[in-house]
């Protein structure tokens, strides 16, 4: 591969399968991570309800003492208190640091000896009064690790029942190695699952996802086997998800029009390659013909004006057809000055006048507007639509022309002339270039067939339309453009 040539984007199916992924391993994440500490908590709460209770017992007993002696017997009862209940530890410390109590092999870390470390009696009663493990969770309970195991635990510092003597710490742990190694399980267990489960999002991701995608391959298979030759061919939209029908639907009017681009163009070329046959067919017999014989300065001078008249045609189709190619390209850009379409009329009446006289035509022109455009495009436009109508009318006639101007946005110009009617399936194509409706209106006199091409290339230049309808004899082209802004 190229160094010059861009990186490949990685195809949609990865990268959906890949988000899916993410998504789902996320999600599986933040719950695994909810559970775990769901779990934790409720052990802590266990915990501290345990605790708590062990805790209200020991101050009991603390505060039944009244004696030195009575204090003597305090380890007995912790050790009855403590019976059965297994992984259960109590120590109380003197205020001196001495062990007034302490469980066997209870080993207690530095932290709850210090002074600050103990949670007040007071405190200890206020939360143990509002009735919920919870509060004493808010205490902070003390987690440790020795020799003997884990433990949890809580320091209060609390009065025996021996006036003279200072308060002493009472702390109470229970061993939680059971809930520390059911975690760990717990936790492997679930971040197994949670990759386990990412995995098969995935998978199910990738396969759900080529799924999805195959009308799309199905449409790629279909627009690749179409050429220009095989235009006609449409994507079925009954096959297609109703989330692609309007790309489908899209592409089918964009395969619409390019099929109607290659008609015309074929077709522009076809007439074009027609009408350059006939003048340069008409020059070379002229050319021929001058030139199998010697003949006089007068004959060879008529030739020369003969084929005069042919260059004077073909250049008059060259510069029809740049005209008509600039509009196409939008490099058509009309001047904006205000024209008053029935002042332009009369003046092309008069032009015609002497052509409608030998036709036994009227020229009649109704009503009154004006449009800001250019305005030797729109008398070209105009002297168009006039000529063809003159050339098409019926002797003894009248073609009209109707201005209308009250819409206040756009004003309407139609010109009507009576004659032969144009069939229906005729009338969208007379706006082609080179199109003549049948062959007895194809005169050599009558051009080159651009009139109507060009007419409706300037009618848009200016933001308008250009219509035709023919019906019981009469035609009617109609045309609209906007009206000058306020």
């Amino acid at each position: 591969m190229s160094l010059l040539q861009p990186a490949r984007r990685p195809s949609l199916s990865l990268r959906l399968t890949l988000f899916f992924a993410a998504a789902s391993t996320a999600v599986l994440l933040a719950l695994g991570y909810m559970i775990l500490r769901a779990v934790d908590r409720h052990f802590m709460e266990q915990d501290a309800a345990l605790l708590e209770g062990k805790i209200a017992l020991a101050q009991h007993a603390l505060r039944s003492a009244r004696s030195v002696a009575d204090l003597a017997a305090l380890p007995q009862k912790f050790d009855d208190s403590l019976i059965g209940h297994h992984g259960l530890v109590v120590a109380v410390i003197a205020a001196d640091g001495s062990r007034l109590f302490a469980s066997r092999d209870m080993q207690v870390p530095e932290s709850l000896l210090a002074p600050e470390a103990a949670l007040p009696e007071a405190e200890f009663e206020h939360l143990a009064h509002a009735g919920h493990a919870a509060n004493i969770r808010t205490a902070q309970l003390s987690a440790w690790q020795t020799s003997a195991g884990n433990f949890r635990g809580l320091a209060v510092a609390m009065h025996t029942g021996v006036a003279s003597m200072a308060p002493v710490t009472l702390i109470v742990a229970t061993e939680i190695s059971h809930h520390t190694d059911f975690l760990r399980e717990f936790r492997v267990t679930l971040w197994v699952f949670v990759a386990c489960a990412a995995l098969l999002t995935g998978l199910l991701g990738w396969l759900l996802t080529r799924h999805a995608l195959l009308p799309l391959q199905a449409m790629r298979r279909t627009a690749a086997e179409v050429t220009a030759d095989n235009l006609h061919f449409r994507l079925p939209l009954a096959d297609v998800p109703k989330e692609l029908a309007t790309l489908a639907e899209s592409l089918n009017q964009m395969l619409a029009r390019l099929e109607d681009s290659f008609r015309r163009l074929s077709d522009f070329s076809s007439d074009l390659a027609h009408e350059l046959r006939t003048p340069v067919s008409n020059l070379m017999t002229h050319t021929q013909v001058a030139l199998s014989q010697t003949r006089s300065a007068e004959e060879y001078r008529d030739v020369l004006y003969s084929n005069l008249e042919e260059f004077e045609r073909l250049s008059s189709m060259v510069s029809e057809l740049l005209f008509l190619a600039k509009a196409d390209n939008g490099l058509m850009v009309p001047r904006h000055e205000l024209v008053r379409l029935e002042d332009e009329m009369r003046k092309l009446f008069d032009f015609y006048e002497a052509l409608a006289e030998s036709a036994q035509l009227t020229l009649q022109v109704e009503g009154q507007g004006a449009v800001p455009g250019d305005g030797s495009m729109l008398r070209r436009a105009l002297s168009n639509l006039l000529s063809n109508a003159v050339r098409h009318a019926t002797p003894g006639t009248a073609i009209v022309v109707r201005i209308d101007d009250s819409d206040g946005t756009h004003v309407q110009l139609e010109i009507e002339n009576q004659g032969e009617t144009i069939a229906p399936e005729h009338l969208p194509r007379l706006f082609d270039r080179f199109y003549r409706a049948d062959a007895s209106r194809h005169r050599s006199s009558e051009g080159a067939g651009l009139g109507l091409a060009i007419t409706h290339a300037i009618v848009v230049a200016h933001g308008g339309s250009l219509a035709v309808t023919s019906e019981d004899g009469v035609t009617r082209f109609t045309m609209r453009l906007p009206a000058p802004r306020p």
